[in-house]
């Protein structure tokens, strides 16, 4: 399930987004964690299961598109769709408005996603 991100999500939040290869700087990482909670395009989504939160995604919202700036799932839910889910999801939040990626997401759209390509910015 798809949910908005909550300060009492900060902890596991940065975990997730951790994974991403840029964010692996811990200054780096808080920097983009504060564009998400005070920036009005910005927005943070997180991914429920059963046993917890397990994914994340990251967006920037204007009138005419999305662009996907993070996407990450925990290493041990990996390869079990739920990217391709949270992304799905994503969809069907917006569904009038084209999903870009970004050079961080575009290989794992494209990966998960070839029945309707994103592009990149």
């Amino acid at each position: 399930m798809l949910i908005r991100y909550k300060k009492i999500h900060q902890k596991i939040a940065m975990g997730l987004l951790s994974f991403m290869p840029n964010e692996k700087d811990l200054q780096k990482l808080q920097i983009t964690m504060n564009e998400y909670v005070t920036e009005q395009d910005r927005q943070l989504f997180l991914w429920k299961e059963e046993e917890g939160i397990i994914g994340l995604m990251g967006i920037v919202e204007d009138d005419n598109q999305i662009q996907l700036q993070h996407i990450s799932v925990n290493p041990s839910h990996r390869d079990q769709g739920f990217g391709k889910r949270m992304v799905n999801a994503l969809r069907e939040l917006y569904p009038n408005t084209p999903l870009l990626s970004n050079e961080n997401t575009i290989s794992f759209i494209e990966k998960c996603d070839l029945n309707n390509p994103v592009g990149a910015l």
